[in-house]
């Protein structure tokens, strides 16, 4: 289970690919993609965004999405991150990236490199969004970001040593967390209980989406989030991509708490027909598409993990 296919669209925008050569046109509706090739490999990711830091619109841009930023898969993220530091004075209203927007045709998603994020986040103090895919090497050390809405980390293997890392960021203004846990053989180690300090709702208090997803532990985190008081504060909840079953949805249809959400994102799940049905007639916006059946070797299966 893999990433397939590219973003056409982020953050409302149209997804557009960089061409070395063209000028920045439509910034208003456009988020550029900046990305190396394997049909090109000896223009550097460095060199492309000079190029488009140097363009006269560059100023003006406020999303931008890097994509596959190395052709050799072992190299990490490290020089975009620095790149990007380098150029801040360049891309001053850049206020959301998405680091390492690749297919499993340019990268399996658990074999991205990543690097610690944080002295990114540091550059751009009024960025307000931060996505990122791969898990590998990934951290984010002493994260304290005053501006930062939007955290989205998507991994097919959520390291234990990036979730302590998440746990203790400093992130005052935080309203939307999305995480994807994954496999254990593809990094994920953790417990329902190392997942506490954000289920609880104390770590976070302004948080209003919470995506704990693609998780092998699905009903265990289905069953803590149901009894805990952060659904009171929740307007999203979304567990979808993971290993639910009709264990975890019978806390969910006992809590009081759940007809309070605006949304309920439950796609990708092992849930019967009966259960389905329970749930549809909670009377909220609930996604219940892509019933999966078990494998008769694994069991349940997470959507992404390789």
């Amino acid at each position: 289970m893999t990433v397939s296919s590219n973003l056409n669209t982020f953050l409302n925008k149209r997804v557009q690919d960089f061409i070395s050569g063209s000028p920045l046109t439509d910034i208003e509706s456009v988020v550029y993609r900046v990305s190396v090739s394997y049909d090109n490999e000896e223009i550097a990711i460095t060199t492309l965004l000079d190029e488009f830091a140097n363009d006269p619109k560059a100023a003006e841009v406020q999303e931008l999405i890097i994509g596959m930023f190395v052709t050799d898969t072992s190299d990490d993220s490290s020089e975009v991150i620095s790149a990007l530091i380098t150029l801040k004075d360049k891309l001053k209203s850049l206020r959301a990236i998405f680091i390492g927007e690749m297919t499993y045709e340019e990268c399996e998603i658990s074999w991205i490199q990543q690097s610690d994020i944080s002295p990114l986040l540091n550059a751009y103090p009024e960025l307000t969004h931060l996505q990122v895919r791969g898990g590998e090497g990934l951290r984010f050390n002493n994260l304290h970001h005053a501006n930062l809405q939007t955290l989205i980390i998507e991994t097919g293997g959520f390291h234990p040593a990036t979730l302590t890392d998440v746990i203790n960021a400093g992130l005052p203004k935080l309203e939307r967390l999305d995480l994807w846990l994954g496999d254990e053989n593809y990094g994920f180690n953790s417990t329902v209980e190392d997942l506490q300090p954000i289920i609880s709702g104390s770590k976070f208090p302004t948080l209003k989406h919470l995506g704990l997803m693609d998780s092998e532990i699905q009903d265990g985190i289905a069953i803590a989030i149901s009894q805990s008081p952060i659904l009171k504060q929740l307007e999203v909840l979304d567990m979808s991509m993971g290993t639910l079953t009709d264990k975890g949805a019978e806390a969910l249809l006992a809590s009081p708490g759940i007809k309070g959400l605006s949304f309920l994102n439950l796609r990708h799940h092992f849930l019967s027909n009966e259960m389905m049905a329970k749930l549809a007639a909670l009377g909220i916006n609930i996604n219940l598409d892509d019933q999966e059946k078990p494998d008769s070797d694994m069991g349940g299966y997470v959507e992404v993990s390789e």
